[in-house]
């Protein structure tokens, strides 16, 4: 079952919490399979201590990825360490993050993510290669001011609009002073061009009210708002909790100043996809395990690692780009990085090892392909896996690739391989090759099963049967 609270202090730091902020409703938060925060709140006058030993009910049919009608009962444990106060609430609300266990067995289950990265965490530490794995995810999104979309039998349309937005340089509009960036000319001139520079401010302080360490905000490449908010490197699964926090804050700060923010790898067309990039590193009592002699200041070990998710980057895409839409930024040609090769400091290959200081605690490995529509917890938790799997079995990664793939031939890439070109290619890479995820049962066959069946039914089959807009342009007279 999820790891009961071993001392008191924890639990008696949250009890004190709501006594001090005379907090009157206790949020539950837990993770579907597909990646979004789901909860329920019960008042202080009924919330206990005992909860955290005891857990709380809830209906575990109704939630995505989740249990079948006729087994529906499950269990939420509340992790004390999770606990901050909920700036977007009316009534004073304390949020806790929850673990999820079966209430006749008391174990925990399979399907719930988060329990899925922290074996990923115990496995790291049983193979004895390092005990500790930091990620550094660095989120991109679009603040947009208005969105509709609609899908009927006989319509299907969808519009966005930013008052930053390039196409609105025209608008008859008293508020129109010009100034908007340019289509991939967003990366970074100041205001008045960069219009959000306040709005990710607050968006920053935010987090940093709630707990979340960050290093750096900033316009993106796109027009129409297209952000970057990095927070600082953490542990696995405490940086998988701060992305969901990450996600929750910047869409609720932007309700509050009347904007919308989509995280949607490819929401507008002819301009740069929001991807996800995803620093990574092992550590030994310690000490950093990736600095070292050969390429790039890596050690061995690293290039192992990188090995790992080159070999697995097909299977991978399934679950850190799990969306159709993820599959319009990953095209050959254009900004995402596809093709499988690493290299230093070049943007363009999928793995990039940053170059930017040469203390070894700074030494790490980035995968470029992922998305912010992943999962954090199963996503990181694949990566690592992935790496793992590299490093256990000395997976040579090949010769690196120093130059600007964009502007290479087809020749030239000929013997380079890519991703997949669809959701339904990579979960079909998933299928065949999983094998590395199920090593000290992290994943297990009923998650994989689980999710490739999910993402085909209400994702892949859906999207293949409806008309899309643009096919009316292309057919409509033929």
């Amino acid at each position: 079952m999820p790891t009961k609270v071993k001392a008191a202090s924890g639990v008696e730091k949250v009890m004190k919490m709501i006594k001090d902020h005379s907090v009157k409703i206790i949020d539950l938060k837990f993770t579907d399979l597909i990646g979004q925060w789901q909860h329920f709140s019960v008042t202080a006058t009924e919330f206990s201590a005992e909860i955290f030993e005891d857990g709380i009910g809830f209906d575990g049919s109704s939630i995505r990825g989740f249990q079948k009608i006729h087994e529906s009962d499950m269990l939420l444990f509340p992790d004390p360490a999770t606990a901050f106060l909920d700036p977007f609430t009316t009534a004073p609300t304390l949020s806790l993050v929850c673990d999820i266990a079966d209430p006749i067995t008391h174990e925990s289950y399979s399907r719930d993510p988060r329990h899925i990265a922290k074996k990923a965490e115990a496995y790291l530490r049983s193979t004895g290669l390092a005990d500790t794995a930091f990620f550094g995810p660095e989120p991109e999104f679009f603040i947009l001011d208005h969105v509709r979309f609609d899908q009927s039998h006989n319509f299907g349309y969808y519009y966005l609009d930013s008052e930053e937005g390039f196409w609105n340089s025209g608008a008859d509009d008293e508020r129109n002073l010009g100034h908007k960036p340019r289509f991939k000319e967003g990366y970074f001139p100041t205001s008045p061009i960069d219009s959000l520079q306040d709005l990710r401010s607050a968006m920053v302080l935010t987090l940093e009210a709630v707990g979340v360490a960050v290093e750096v905000h900033h316009h993106e490449v796109a027009t129409a708002g297209q952000t970057e908010i990095d927070m600082r490197r953490d542990t696995l699964v405490r940086m998988a909790d701060n992305y969901l926090l990450y996600k929750y804050v910047t869409k609720n700060v932007a309700k509050k100043h009347g904007k919308t923010v989509t995280f949607m790898p490819k929401p507008i067309f002819g301009d740069n996809g929001s991807g996800m990039h995803v620093h990574q590193s092992l550590w030994k009592g310690g000490k950093p395990l990736f600095a070292g002699n050969g390429y790039a200041g890596l050690s061995e070990m690293a290039m192992y690692y990188i090995g790992g998710l080159l070999k697995h980057a097909p299977a991978l895409c399934a679950i850190t780009n799990p969306t159709t839409n993820s599959y319009k930024r990953l095209v050959p040609g254009f900004e995402a990085p596809v093709n499988l090769a690493y290299s230093q400091r070049n943007r363009s290959a999928s793995v990039r090892i940053p170059m930017y200081s040469t203390n070894p605690k700074a030494k790490r490995v980035e995968f470029r392909c992922p998305d912010p529509t992943c999962n954090p917890y199963t996503g990181f938790a694949a990566l690592l896996m992935a790496g793992l799997d590299g490093i256990i079995n000395k997976i040579d990664p090949g010769k690196p690739l120093d130059k600007d793939i964009y502007d290479m031939t087809r020749e030239q890439l000929r013997d380079v391989p890519s991703t997949p070109g669809s959701l339904a290619e990579s979960l079909k890479e998933l299928e065949n090759d999983h094998e590395f995820l199920l090593r000290g049962d992290v994943f297990t066959e009923d998650v994989i099963e689980t999710w490739i069946e999910y993402k085909t039914e209400k994702e892949v089959e859906p999207i293949q049967l409806r008309p899309h807009p643009y096919e009316f342009l292309l057919y409509y007279d033929a």
